[in-house]
């Protein structure tokens, strides 16, 4: 499965340089994720009510090149492997077909005392796996 989001870029979010902060890429990735989630049908706020979390534990990004201000940017998300209690997401973040950028996220499941515990089968969804 492979899902995709638009954004468009806003002024603040850009440094001196004209170009997007690194930074904010990250806050582009998080909101593409909780779209993906979203359109999954899997609630983080189910699942914390529930007792439990998604977080993420690692993320390695790869910056190829900038986004400036105005520019309408497309983040694809897919899942990359499924573990027992965690999973890896690829996200890229596009330009119209020019990738600005590369990430691999490494989530798990936490119960409410936060120890990594496998997702409750209630949870599952199908676009969680590769």
């Amino acid at each position: 499965m492979e899902h995709s989001c638009t954004l468009r870029v806003r002024s603040y979010e850009c440094d001196s340089y004209g170009h997007v902060n690194n930074a904010v890429y990250l806050n582009y990735l998080e909101y593409a994720r909780h779209q993906y989630l979203k359109d999954i049908d899997l609630s983080l706020d189910d699942l914390r009510v529930g007792g439990f979390a998604m977080l993420v534990v690692e993320i390695q990004i790869r910056y190829r090149k900038p986004a400036k201000n105005d520019d309408e940017l497309t983040i694809v998300t897919r899942p990359l492997k499924r573990l027992r209690l965690s999973g890896i997401l690829n996200q890229r973040i596009l330009r119209k077909n020019t990738e600005l950028a590369e990430a691999e996220v490494k989530w798990t499941c936490v119960d409410a005392h936060g120890r990594p515990v496998p997702l409750p089968v209630r949870f599952h969804r199908e676009g969680l796996d590769p």
